[in-house]
């Protein structure tokens, strides 16, 4: 842990207060109480994933590994479709590399606060970096902290490895249930309700509400577009309006955000 935190190893004693053991344990803690709410809407997200893909008609060992390896609910959506009507492989991966394109703009937000850590760890930390680590990771460690990696791992895991756990909890009932749950139970609203869930505590800033709002409007509009392209449409003008709102916008609105 040490090496992780960038401190320097000695055999001087550390105390409470700067053992870094100590300060990642304390950090792990204060990012699972900042972020242990999402829990809850992450499951039922994953149980309605999990049953889109049996019902799309992928087996059961390829849904787990689809959960498994994927690890991305908006672009698991956007294929299966695609994937149940014979859709290019191609275009499939086409389509989820778009709707995907906003871990890049998150990797990039996250990355120089691990750039301490050898690659392989950062990879491993990549595949975690989602929706909910972007809605608590910047808020608790602003670019203002970039060269200073005490808690950061800890409060990294803390709001990251819990919800992996709860998205593949939540994926395995959705697939051992599917057959079990009628169409009329229309559960596929509980997936919308977590995904509001999510994405409120995430619209803290003028930038970020200009760009839910763009791409909620978009997506309704361009509801009719085969492949479900409208879903990339409203993804891509939602980020461009986001990024043009931020560079629009002062540097003390952007500080304060929405507040006001």
């Amino acid at each position: 842990m040490q090496k992780e935190t960038g401190e320097a190893a000695s055999g001087d004693c550390h105390s409470p207060e700067t053992d870094p053991r100590h300060i990642e344990k304390q950090a792990f803690q204060e990012g699972w109480r900042a972020s242990a709410s999402t829990i809850p809407a992450v499951l039922a997200w994953g149980v309605v994933s999990g049953m889109a893909m049996v019902k799309s008609g992928m087996s059961i060992f390829q849904s787990l590994g689809m959960s498994l390896l994927v690890y991305a609910g908006s672009a698991q959506f956007a294929v299966l479709p695609l994937l149940a009507v014979g859709t290019p492989l191609l275009v499939v991966f086409f389509t989820a590399m778009i709707v995907n394109l906003r871990f890049v703009i998150f990797s990039a937000a996250v990355a120089p606060h691990f750039e301490h850590l050898p690659w392989y760890r950062r990879v491993w930390y990549g595949f975690f970096n989602g929706d909910i680590s972007m809605a608590f990771f910047p808020q608790r460690f602003p670019p203002s902290t970039f060269g200073q990696p005490a808690g950061k791992i800890g409060y990294f895991a803390a709001i990251c490895y819990p919800g992996w756990v709860a998205w593949q909890l939540g994926a395995t009932i959705g697939i051992l249930l599917a057959s079990q749950i009628p169409e009329s139970w229309n559960i596929g609203f509980a997936g919308t309700l977590a995904l509001i869930a999510i994405m409120i505590p995430m619209t803290s800033s003028l930038p970020a509400l200009a760009g839910v709002a763009v791409s909620g409007t978009v997506a309704v509009l361009a509801l009719g577009l085969p492949y479900r392209l409208g879903l990339l449409v409203a993804m891509l003008l939602g980020m461009a309006t986001a990024l043009l709102v931020d560079k629009l916008l002062p540097g003390n609105d952007k500080e304060e955000g929405v507040a006001a």
